[in-house]
């Protein structure tokens, strides 16, 4: 058996990074600042987002820095070549199936009552 889902809940970092595919594909990356529970370090934790599709939608329409958002998903390792170096890098992406608006509607400015939204459901 194998298991990788990532559940977290925080402030998002900054506004939302949105691209429209030829496709008709939509892709939405944040960043996302989740305060680890320890007594000696008031540092959050930082994590890159990536939601697809109608969520991703969502959250370009409803999210901006310093929401307060949950999220779950899946822990996967992006990777690439650098274009100036041509030395090979990678970073950890949260994929993320399930997104939910917390907070108050003012906090999110969203006139939608139900907040929360799955890729599966659109």
């Amino acid at each position: 058996m194998s298991l990788n889902v990532v559940t977290l809940v925080g402030r998002v970092g900054g506004d939302p990074d949105v691209k429209y595919f030829e496709s008709g594909s939509v892709v939405c990356n944040l960043t996302l600042a989740v305060n680890r529970q320890s007594r000696n370090t008031d540092q959050p934790d930082w994590f890159n987002l990536k939601l697809w599709g109608k969520t991703a939608e969502i959250a370009a329409n409803y999210v901006r820095k310093g929401s307060l958002i949950g999220v779950t998903g899946a822990l996967e390792l992006e990777t690439w070549k650098d274009r100036n170096t041509g030395a090979n890098r990678s970073k950890p992406v949260i994929r993320v199936d399930r997104m939910e608006l917390l907070g108050s509607k003012r906090d999110n400015e969203s006139p939608m009552s139900d907040s929360s939204y799955d890729d599966d459901e659109f």
